[in-house]
């Protein structure tokens, strides 16, 4: 099958321009929350935790913070970018236009996890002047960026498509996203809760992705690396599955 790079790149590049017209909420907004995070649990809590799982608080935690700013920046470059298209009228354009379902979601999801893999590893480098990392398996690190970045952008995607109003693009990441990332683990192991409670938490789809890109860290983990690994490209099937099923039924995609 032959792709159309051409129009692709157009997308890509236009959706990669919009960062650089967005930069403080883009990319600089995300790094100086995450740099009170680490003030805050860092400094406060590390005090009084020295260390958790044979690492230090301040360092245990980098891992989450990443996949935290990951998913809901992943969620909202994807989703932004395929709104406005639907919001301006321009969507009718873009499905006339000779680019098969396929070249327009690598195009919009390629853009939005680009630009989150970069912030994600803006942020690992932020990291660095605040504590000690060590990063034990750097490809495993760089594979679940990858994965993490591409399946919630492609959830973004859906979103935005979902959406008939600004205000139900931020449903999903504040309302469900956000919460789940806290609950997954983020800044605490799951083994410091009660039996009970670590069940209960195992319902949380986002403990497996904290996990896993921890693991790569620090060679800890919650869960195994390979239930971990699976439940991620679980994630990634879905997602593939749902966005395959919009466009073959039209899904809001001209509303």
């Amino acid at each position: 099958m032959n792709l159309n790079f051409y129009g692709m790149r157009a997308i890509f590049k236009f959706e990669m321009a919009r960062t650089r017209r967005t930069l403080m909420q883009s990319i600089i907004a995300p790094v100086i929350s995450t740099s009170l995070y680490f003030v805050v649990f860092g400094s406060a809590i590390g005090s009084r935790i020295s260390e958790m799982e044979g690492v230090s608080y301040g360092a245990f935690i980098v891992p989450g913070l990443i996949m935290l700013s990951l998913l809901t920046q992943s969620i909202s470059n994807a989703s932004f970018g395929i709104y406005f298209p639907k919001f301006s009228g321009t969507i009718y354009e873009l499905l006339s236009a000779p680019l098969s379902p396929l070249e327009i979601i690598i195009s919009y999801v390629g853009a939005a996890a680009t630009k989150s893999i970069i912030l994600g590893l803006i942020i690992l480098i932020t990291a660095t002047f605040f504590v000690n990392i060590k990063i034990d398996h750097p490809i495993w690190m760089l594979t679940y960026l990858l994965l993490t970045s591409v399946t919630f952008s492609l959830i973004g995607f859906i979103i935005g498509i979902w959406a008939d109003g600004f205000e139900k693009l931020q449903v999903v990441p504040l309302l469900i996203i956000t919460p789940l990332t806290f609950l997954g683990g983020s800044f605490y192991s799951i083994s410091v809760l009660p039996p009970f409670w670590q069940k209960v938490a195992l319902l949380n789809p986002v403990v497996y992705l904290i996990s896993g890109f921890r693991w790569s860290f620090y060679s800890i983990e919650d869960v195994n690396l390979w239930v971990s690994l699976g439940m991620t490209l679980s994630f990634l099937a879905v997602s593939v599955a749902a966005v395959i099923w919009i466009f073959k039924t039209g899904y809001r995609l001209k509303k």
